[in-house]
């Protein structure tokens, strides 16, 4: 629940901001501009987030408010750049889609198909695709003292 709520107030503070930013152009601006107009900011803002946020204090806005951590597997560790702009465009196109496969579930579901199978990584719903895991703070904590008290 916590990684939707994160996920929610991610994309509303993205899209506020967003707005504030360019809501002295709209006045002017046709239906087609004004949606350009807001495109490119949401994008931005974004990444900036998602992916330059999370690489410097190792969440995004939601997720920090929601006191979760992004982490790298196995190592637990801060996660690479490269693995944050991946997951970023990635999280571009599978958001998107969830309306989609939730609708494909409930018509295979309606015709007597059964569920429609979800593929997850090692028994974990929700696996993130370039082995990034979201940890709540609290777990991470406990198991990096774990590991320092193993290790001395």
């Amino acid at each position: 629940m916590r990684r939707y709520l994160a996920v929610g107030l991610d994309c509303y503070l993205c899209l506020v901001t967003a707005g504030l930013l360019v809501r002295p152009y709209v006045d002017s601006a046709t239906v087609p501009e004004a949606v350009a107009l807001l495109v490119g900011p949401v994008l931005v803002l974004s990444f900036l987030n998602q992916v330059v946020l999370t690489a410097l204090v190792g969440a995004g806005a939601g997720k920090l408010i929601m006191g979760i951590r992004v982490v790298s597997v196995p190592d637990v560790g801060r996660p690479c750049l490269v693995r944050l702009v991946r997951r970023w465009l990635y999280g571009l196109c599978w958001l998107p889609m969830q309306p989609w496969y939730g609708l494909r579930a409930r018509l295979a579901h309606a015709r007597g198909a059964g569920p429609v199978a979800r593929v997850c990584e090692e028994g974990v719903l929700h696996a993130d695709p370039v082995g990034l895991r979201q940890v709540r703070r609290s777990d991470l904590l406990a198991h990096r003292r774990a590991v320092a008290g193993r290790a001395a």
